[in-house]
This record gives C-alpha cells, sequence and structure tokens, in this order.
C-alpha cells in the first residue's frame, strides 16, 4: 500500500542547487548539495562530488527544511476519538515526519498505528505515542481521573509496559497528584506534560515537568481570585498582563532555568478568532460534510463578532508571550492541536506563518518546528539536516525566506531517504476527514 505513494527510493540521492534551512536557527545556505546515502545525510556543503551511482535532484528555485517535528499532534480530534490512519496521512503530506501525540484519546489505537507505520504497512510520520490524558475532580469523565496514589501508579505503569514514555496532564489535574505522576514517569525515563490550570506554571515547574502547552492563555499564574490546585479564577490577565514586566521574565526565567519546553499552539487559538477563523479550500475538500456544516454554523456567528477584536488582540499577546520566552533562550516548540477548520498537517503549516508574523525569522521559525521539537524529544538524529542525522526532509516549491506562503508548496516529502508525494497522498483525501 505504502509504494503506491513512494515518488523516489534509491539508495543514493543527490539533491543539487538548493536553498537550504537547516534546522539551527543559522542563515539559510544556498547551492547547497545534499547527498542522501541508505536513508542519511552523508554530504552537505558546495563543491560536494555527485557520486556516479546516484539519482539526482535539481532544487534550483525551491527550499529544503527538516522534516517537521510536531509536539502537539493529536490522532484525535473532539467528537471523533480516533482519526489516526487519516490524520497521518494528512501530517506526512504537509511535511510533519515526527509527532508526539501529546496526549491520547484511543491510546491502543495510537500503538498499534505507529507500529504498522514503523514496519511500513501504513504511510505517516513516525508516531510516539501518549498514555490518555490525565485529569482530576471535575475534569472530563473519558479521562483518568485518579482514584488515590496507588491507582495513578498502578494506571501509568500498565502504559508504560506498553512502550509509552509520554504522559499528559490535563486542566483539573491535582497539584499532589502532578508530583506522583512526575515521580513515576521519571523513575521509568518517562516525560511529562500538561495542558495547565488548576496547577500553576510556576507550580508545575518547581514539581518537575517536562514540557507546559499553549503559552499565555493557559497561564494560570496571572488569575485573579485563583484557588490553590482549583482551575478557578478570572482572566483578565490576558487583556491587562504587560508581557514584557518583570513578573512574566520571571516566571519563564524559573522554566527556562528548569528546562522548561513550551509548546506554541498557534494556528487553534486562531481559529477562535472570529476576524482570522477562516477555512481555506484545500482544507474544505477534505473535512467531511459533517465538519463543513460545523464550520459553517461557526462562520456564520463568527461573521457578527468581526469588529470585535478581544480575541485578536489576545493572539498577538500569545505571540508576544512565546516569542520573549525564546528570545530568552528558552525551548518554544510547536504543535497543531487539531480542531474546528484546523487540520493535521495543514495546521502545522500555518504555524509556521503565525511565528513568522509573530517575529521570527524563517530560520527561527523552523528551529521551533524541527529540531527544538527534536531536543525535547531527547532525540539527536532527527531535526536538522546535518551529516550524519537521518534524512527527514521537505522539499518546498520556491524561496521559503521571501515568501511564508511556500511552507504550503510542499512538492516532496522524504522520510528516512525515502521520498513520497503529497499530491497523491491528498488526492485520496477528499472528503474523508472527521466521518465516524
Amino acid at each position: 500500500m505504502a509504494q503506491s505513494y513512494i515518488e523516489y527510493n534509491a539508495e543514493v540521492i543527490a539533491l543539487t542547487n538548493a536553498t537550504v534551512i537547516d534546522g539551527t536557527g543559522g542563515s539559510l545556505r544556498k547551492n547547497q548539495t545534499l547527498i542522501v546515502n541508505n536513508g542519511l545525510f552523508q554530504e552537505f556543503g558546495e563543491n560536494i562530488q555527485v557520486p556516479q551511482n546516484a539519482l539526482v535532484i535539481d532544487l534550483k528555485d525551491k527550499t529544503i527544511i527538516p522534516g517537521i517535528v510536531g509536539m502537539h499532534n493529536h490522532l484525535h480530534i473532539p467528537q471523533f476519538p480516533n482519526v489516526g490512519a487519516e490524520a497521518s496521512k494528512l501530517y506526512l503530506a504537509s511535511g510533519v515526519t515526527t509527532i508526539q501525540t501529546c496526549g491520547a484519546a484511543s491510546p491502543e489505537h495510537e500503538i498499534i498505528l505507529a507500529k504498522k507505520i514503523t514496519q511500513g504497512e501504513l504511510i505517516g510520520p513516525e508516531i510516539i505515542p501518549s498514555a490518555p490524558f490525565i485529569t482530576g475532580a471535575g475534569g472530563n469523565p473519558n479521562m483518568i481521573i485518579p482514584r488515590n496514589e496507588q491507582h495513578l501508579r498502578d494506571t501509568m505503569q500498565h502504559w508504560i509496559k506498553q512502550g509509552v514514555e509520554w504522559f499528559k496532564v490535563y486542566r483539573n489535574t491535582n497539584p499532589n497528584d502532578l508530583r506522583i505522576i512526575i515521580d513515576e514517569a521519571h523513575k521509568n525515563k518517562a516525560k511529562v506534560r500538561g495542558h495547565l490550570c488548576s496547577i500553576t506554571f510556576e507550580e508545575a515547574t518547581k514539581l518537575g515537568i517536562d514540557g507546559i502547552e499553549h503559552g499565555l492563555n493557559s497561564t494560570s499564574d496571572f488569575r485573579s481570585n485563583k484557588s490553590y490546585g482549583v482551575c478557578n479564577g478570572s482572566t483578565e490577565y490576558l487583556d491587562e498582563l504587560v508581557i514584557n514586566s518583570s513578573a512574566v521574565k520571571n516566571l519563564q526565567q524559573l522554566m527556562i532555568d528548569n528546562q522548561v519546553f513550551l509548546t506554541s499552539t498557534l494556528a487553534i487559538y486562531e481559529a477562535s478568532v472570529p476576524n482570522r477563523a477562516f477555512v481555506d479550500d484545500r482544507s474544505l475538500k477534505i473535512m467531511s460534510p459533517y465538519l463543513q456544516s460545523q464550520y459553517d454554523e461557526r462562520r456564520s456567528s463568527f461573521d457578527k463578532e468581526t469588529e470585535d477584536l478581544t480575541r485578536e488582540n489576545r493572539l498577538k499577546r500569545i505571540m508576544a508571550f512565546e516569542y520573549q520566552y525564546f528570545k530568552m533562550g528558552g525551548l518554544l516548540c510547536s504543535g497543531v492541536d487539531a480542531g474546528r477548520h484546523i487540520l493535521p498537517g495543514f495546521g502545522d503549516q500555518r504555524n509556521y506563518q503565525l511565528l513568522v508574523e509573530a517575529g521570527f525569522t524563517a530560520e527561527e521559525a523552523i528551529q521551533v518546528m524541527t529540531s527544538n521539537g527534536a531536543k525535547a524529544l531527547g532525540r539527536n538524529d532527527i531535526g536538522l539536516i546535518q551529516v550524519g542525522k537521518r534524512a527527514d526532509f521537505v522539499i518546498l516549491n520556491g524561496d521559503l525566506k521571501t515568501n511564508a506562503d511556500v511552507i504550503e508548496r510542499v512538492e516532496t516529502v522524504f522520510k528516512k531517504g525515502i521520498g513520497y508525494d503529497p499530491e497523491k497522498i491528498l488526492n485520496e483525501m477528499n472528503g474523508k476527514f472527521g466521518i465516524d
């Protein structure tokens, strides 16, 4: 099945005349030659001798970036607990070659799908699966709500024994439960990340959490009248907090000092901004009739609110919070958090455009979306275009540095040195995303 999507599959490939953004954050390089041998980058630079047995691909007027490492890339969306097969195709076709699913609605399906992709039975990114979400009293009943410490540790061990190394805590998690979760995870070389509310960023950081999701809009540290361990209080800070204040910078510095990564999910927040929440034609084609009708209902409501710039201004402040974290030296990653009309893969691309809008250079935005994710995962084999790394990369048709929309012009996606044709993948997806 996977064979039908493959465009290039040669032992040695030479990519010539390429403009390369390598994922380090350093300046792009033009007129580069890259040699891929047995799925790894073997040589990279100017004046490289092309092996006689190489398949040569001329990349004049094209940009190469590392495969995107999606760090908040679910295999579910609201009302659909398992869209893994379809989402995996969309991720790969969009240039996403590795994902951490950041909480699972169907964890058994995630584990099976990850194995099938690894074995070559199905196409998709490398999937790093998650355990089910963990929350607390008053939280979503479909998530794990710990009954006591033993129940919590036993539940975590169940997933650890199945090879899961990532746990996600949700908005109503009890602080003492988070302490136990982090302890059990770290004892077993697993990691913990959180969409927080009941627990502040400061509290979670001091407890030893590895990663925090969404940024400013989840920073309950600044809620007024918030009770300890409870997801309550008011959110005026979203409109009033001074982003470059000492209070914000001190919090961010604490996170940086404790090596907490922050995951940006700008595209899904933008989907709630009335004067921005418009679907593009390619997404509309792939959405099921049901998802299309949902979008039409939301859009009808939004059309009455386009002059209300509250959420537009909040988006700008969320951007500023993330840009400041990055510039202070924090490890900022990115992920789509698919939902509404924001589709897997397409939303990752939109994140790039929004990072550029937030002030990141093309090179910095690609760093956030590639090598920073690899660092958060503890992986040194992906995320960079560099000799010895795995040949996961994306060929884009155009100059990404001068035109952020080029991120959508995916010509070929290489994973482990094999090139996949995104057009063939997407042509089969029309109307299929979001079907029971």
